[in-house]
């Protein structure tokens, strides 16, 4: 198979919708642009490698028979293009001066076009479709919500990962509190926010969605002018993660005394599912009908009760066991949040919404209550993340594809199992021969770079940074 060589993916701007993008084929993608937006859509995976004989044999993944279209975004997205192109009509007042300021070309920080579009389809569902003819859109994912969150007012915002997804939670927040806080009779907003993360790091990092933090990205990122995030500050929000809906023990009696009480039955020793929105939500100072924002929320479903039996390893059983486990905590938390004190909306935030092996749903399937999709391709040809960079020298075919190609499922085997967090390292490391092979590959592309870099006099003049290889 012949492979596309990209010297330069960067096409668009990172402040303007796309015009045009690489064309994938039957071989994977291509070096043909073609000049449009590419449409939303995802790679079906590729089954389990298998082995035959003692080789291995893969197949390309990112070919354009494995692609399937996400036609409601699809439509979500031409939609919202039309409302846009029109100038944002039928909106409130404080909507329409936050949308003119964010997309104001002469800031001098602009926002990515992906995180406008984010905002600008949240808004448009909740001020603008039904009045317009668009009731369809929310028709279309209550019945996904139906079958798969039911009782929970959830939609998707699919961003790759280094596109900005904490700015959009925050130009979200700003939306929802500012109209609320301008007509508290307006049943469509809410000026309380509950954050949901997946751990105790990312929730530290979201510190910075609060008004009050030296370092909170209203102004870092201006996203709201002075006079407007001095109101904000009157908004309640509240960052945790999903950890916090895990029911406490409520006292201090002998374990073996709790189970000879209980006998077996709901523990009265253990705080209630009321009890338990009351300790999480304590700072949200009584409000009723909040906002929750899932972040990563690619952790947050549970798996279909009638999906199909699916064969699985010791280790992806286990795996899928633990992220059900994980998804009915953090599920079961926010029902008892929509039961006690009721949800308005339910924002998630994930670069990889997909269910994945084990949910009873096929593997690779994007949730169907996602309504905008800023992939990592398209971020890529946008010049938003990074560029990824693979081996290209690679002299080592075995059967039908590179050795570096799924290089992880080659060498993993061979990896150490055990004892890694307690036996001390001693000596150089014993890579598997693959990998060495790899990271000489790689190092032989960025020594090419470097030395370009080196013979340049007007890069060393402006003082340019130099190209870095790093090994994580």
């Amino acid at each position: 198979m012949g492979q596309a060589i990209i010297e330069n993916p960067i096409l668009n701007s990172p402040f303007r919708e796309p015009g045009c993008h690489f064309r994938f084929d039957d071989q994977g993608i291509t070096n043909e642009v073609v000049d449009r937006r590419r449409s939303s859509g995802y790679f079906i995976p590729i089954a389990q490698p298998k082995k035959r004989g003692r080789q291995l044999q893969f197949e390309t993944e990112w070919t354009r028979d494995r692609y399937k279209e996400s036609e409601f975004i699809n439509n979500v997205r031409r939609r919202v293009g039309m409302w846009r192109q029109g100038g944002h009509v039928g909106v409130t007042g404080v909507t329409s001066r936050l949308l003119s300021y964010w997309a104001d070309r002469e800031r001098e920080k602009p926002l990515f076009f992906c995180q406008i579009e984010a905002v600008e389809t949240a808004i448009y569902m909740a001020e603008v479709a039904r009045r317009y003819g668009d009731a369809w859109i929310e028709n279309d994912l209550r019945a996904a919500n139906d079958s798969s969150n039911p009782g929970l007012p959830r939609l998707a915002l699919k961003m790759a990962t280094g596109s900005g997804k904490t700015v959009v939670m925050a130009m979200l927040i700003s939306w929802q509190a500012l109209n609320k806080l301008e007509d508290r009779q307006d049943p469509r907003f809410s000026d309380a926010f509950l954050i949901v993360t997946p751990g105790i790091t990312i929730r530290d990092r979201l510190r910075v969605l609060l008004p009050t933090d030296p370092e909170n990205y209203y102004r870092q990122r201006d996203v709201l002018p002075a006079d407007l995030l001095e109101q904000l500050a009157q908004a309640r929000i509240l960052v945790t993660n999903y950890h916090a809906f895990l029911p406490r023990e409520r006292s201090d009696a002998a374990r073996l005394t709790k189970v000879i009480l209980t006998k077996g039955d709901d523990s009265p020793f253990r705080e209630t599912p009321g009890q338990v929105v009351r300790r999480v939500c304590r700072d949200l100072a009584g409000k009723k009908n909040i906002v929750v924002i899932n972040d990563e929320a690619h952790h947050c479903y549970r798996r279909k009760p009638d999906g199909d039996a699916e064969s699985l390893s010791i280790d992806e059983r286990s795996e899928a066991e633990k992220r059900d486990k994980e998804a009915r905590v953090w599920l079961s938390g926010l029902e008892s949040v929509r039961n006690k004190i009721g949800v308005k909306a339910i924002y998630d935030l994930s670069a990889t919404p997909f269910f994945l092996k084990g949910s009873g749903y096929p593997e690779g399937t994007l949730f169907p209550w996602v309504v905008s999709d800023f992939s990592l391709v398209d971020a890529i040809e946008s010049g938003i993340v990074k560029v990824p960079r693979v081996p290209v020298a690679d002299d080592s075919m075995r059967g039908d594809q590179p050795t570096y190609r799924d290089l992880w499922l080659r060498i993993r085997a061979d990896l150490p199992r055990k004892g890694r967090k307690t036996e001390a390292l001693s000596g150089a490391p014993k890579l598997p021969a693959e990998l060495q092979g790899a990271l000489h590959s790689l190092y032989g592309n960025y020594e090419q770079a470097f030395k370009r870099w080196e013979q340049n006099a007007e890069a060393h003049a402006r003082g340019l940074t130099p190209p870095v290889f790093v090994v994580v």
